[in-house]
């Protein structure tokens, strides 16, 4: 059974992947917010009982559930999706940078050059459009595998499927973005 600070501490250590795979998801940073919220309160009240080493599982599990069904409600509320514009998302000042993760060895920014840091951050920017292009399950598969970094079996358990599809979501998202990155010039 987690302890509250075992659960507490848990919460924090996923907080911010969290919402940025959320964001990921549904391209807008308040249902973003609401969804992480939501799935940390129905772990809290629903599995507090569990060992400390089974809430990683439960919770990525519980998170796919409530963007799931943000989708649903979403869809039932529009009836159908007819425009393509509300998959887009809502900072587009900037704000919100999933790859920041990728910012520069410590010190070494400030000795990089003007040009060197732009085109840092447009490859940056053309790698997150990928993905975000991604068909959702692929991108779950993706994210979870190489930004989660959870591997095969625990990748499975969350999404509800058999390992052999993570596999193949993971390696059609990886061709697609190799694909398209090649196609804008950009080698990894």
């Amino acid at each position: 059974m987690a302890t509250e600070q075992e659960l507490s501490d848990f919460l924090k250590s996923v907080e911010r992947r969290a919402f940025k795979r959320s964001v990921y998801h549904v391209r807008d940073e308040e249902a973003a917010l609401d969804i992480v919220q939501d799935s940390m309160m129905k772990l809290a009240e629903h599995y507090a009982d569990k060992p400390p080493g089974e809430l990683p599982m439960l919770f990525q599990r519980i998170l796919s559930n409530c963007t799931l069904d943000w989708f649903r409600r979403r869809k039932t509320r529009n009836a159908l999706f007819s425009n393509l514009s509300d998959f887009e998302s809502a900072g587009e000042d900037g704000d919100f940078d999933l790859l920041e993760t990728l910012e520069a060895v410590d010190g070494s920014e400030r000795s990089e050059s003007a040009e060197n840091t732009l085109s840092r951050a447009q490859i940056l920017h053309e790698i997150e459009l990928e993905v975000q292009a991604l068909p959702g399950r692929q991108r779950e598969a993706f994210l979870m595998r190489y930004w989660e970094e959870m591997d095969v079996a625990e990748t499975a358990a969350a999404m509800g499927c058999s390992e052999g599809s993570v596999k193949t979501h993971c390696s059609r998202a990886v061709q697609a973005l190799g694909k398209a990155l090649k196609a804008k010039g950009i080698g990894l």
